[in-house]
């Protein structure tokens, strides 16, 4: 609920906003899903990337400007957004790449976030706007930026900042805002522990009952990495040398600027390490998931495929999600996400487990071969069990497998795979050769 007063200015139009998405960063917590590829372009539930949620996002609330940010590993990222998001020649939308590039001035690459977007600000010179709309391109949310956008002109401010209210226990690896009654932030702390400091930050009940916060634990505000700039002050706030907003731009313009909060109390995961991006795909296969892609009042959107309906024969299935061009035989696959594409063969059992699919589907004479070789094909084999695991595109698991992180270390490398926040990573490309036991 908006206290807000909604007189003094008219609505924002988001056609005047530019939306710039973050996507260059190295993803060094997401490894080895990050060995291949950006993080924006990991996969996610099944069909979609990462990078599907801020443009889905933007495009549901009528911005259509959309400009991706990319550095690392970005070939994959690139082939999907340009395979995904076009848009007709009657309307002014885009969907652009703008990849780090050396000049004749500066042959560096980015440093930071605010530096990734410094090193661009020639592009958007040429754009005619009046805000930008600054978004991480590894979150899950669905959030229309309307109601942002109409706050942050109504009360004439120079940045808003999107947060959700967190607990105690969450604050440590956040941002934490502290704002006034007119909801301006008048302070912030970076992750902070200590319990004195937290209670300075915390919310109070009336501040609660104003924002419409339910819940006693869920009293300080987290931002959540998005930030709306007028044009002007991006630009002003840029010319210096200050390498990333959440950490140098953001305290800096709470005391030169006027910074406010928008209150966000949807869904919103930070898919930063394997154990999130783990649970925020399990949790998806729930009968209600918090976040719900078939809610079609603002849908997600990503490349189609043209793939053939999955086939499923004699297997039993129990909460799981199952993505185009599937053939699963007489097996049992429980509490698991199985991508594009995939094999699970006779036999086996799958359980809490990501399976990211294939690029392709193999040819018979690539079949043949395999066997010759004795080579495990795409998929999962023949009487493989695998259980809280993360298996990689194209992977070949081979027959009579067992893949489980039990009695194993937290972090663990091997040639053949990996494991992270106690679960299981099958590599892109990988190969389980028949009988591996994990």
């Amino acid at each position: 609920m908006e206290t807000v007063d909604s007189n003094l200015k008219p609505a924002a139009d988001p056609r005047r906003v530019l939306a710039i998405i973050m996507g260059g960063g190295q993803g060094t917590r997401l490894f080895p899903l990050t060995r291949e590829r950006a993080k924006p372009a990991v996969p996610l539930a099944g069909k979609y990337r990462l990078v599907d949620i801020p443009i889905s996002n933007c495009i549901n609330s009528g911005i259509r400007r959309i400009y991706v940010l990319t550095q690392f590993l970005s070939a994959s990222l690139h082939r999907h957004v340009y395979g995904s998001f076009k848009f007709d020649h009657f309307s002014a939308g885009f969907v652009e790449i703008l990849a780090a590039e050396q000049t004749l001035t500066d042959s560096s690459w980015y440093q930071g976030t605010a530096d990734a977007v410094r090193k661009n600000l020639n592009h958007f010179r040429n754009c005619d706007f009046d805000y930008a709309l600054i978004l991480s391109g590894d979150q899950l949310y669905r959030m229309d930026f309307r109601p942002l956008l109409n706050q942050h002109a109504r009360t004439g401010a120079d940045i808003t900042i999107a947060t959700i209210p967190v607990s105690r226990s969450e604050a440590s690896s956040l941002g934490i805002m502290l704002i006034d009654n007119t909801r301006r932030i008048t302070r912030f702390v970076e992750k902070p522990r200590d319990d004195s400091l937290l209670n300075t930050l915390s919310l109070s009940p009336e501040m609660c009952t104003q924002l419409g916060i339910a819940g006693e634990d869920k009293r300080l505000l987290a931002s959540m990495g998005i930030y709306l700039f007028k044009r002007e002050v991006l630009f002003g706030l840029l010319d210096n040398d200050l390498t990333d907003f959440g950490k140098h731009v953001i305290p800096l313009a709470i005391q030169t600027h006027s910074v406010y909060s928008y209150v966000f109390q949807g869904y919103w995961e930070d898919i930063g390490t394997i154990r999130s991006f783990f649970r925020a795909n399990l949790e998806l296969v729930s009968e209600l998931p918090r976040f719900n892609f078939f809610d079609m009042t603002a849908p997600i959107y990503s490349r189609p495929r043209f793939l053939p309906p999955s086939k499923i024969n004699g297997a039993l299935i129990d909460h799981a999600i199952i993505a185009d061009g599937c053939i699963i035989n007489h097996c049992r696959v429980e509490h698991s996400v199985v991508g594009l594409r995939c094999l699970i063969d006779t036999g086996s059992h799958v359980s809490r487990t990501v399976i990211m699919g294939a690029d392709y589907f193999e040819s018979l004479e690539s079949i043949q071969q395999n066997l010759r070789e004795n080579r495990p094909r795409i998929g999962i084999g023949k009487n493989t069990r695998i259980d809280s695991a993360i298996i990689d595109k194209n992977a070949r698991i081979g027959d009579n497998c067992v893949i489980t992180p039990a009695g194993k270390p937290d972090k663990f490398d091997h040639p053949l795979y990996y494991i992270r926040d106690g679960i299981v990573v099958i590599p892109k490309n990988g190969v389980i050769p028949h009988g591996t036991v994990i």
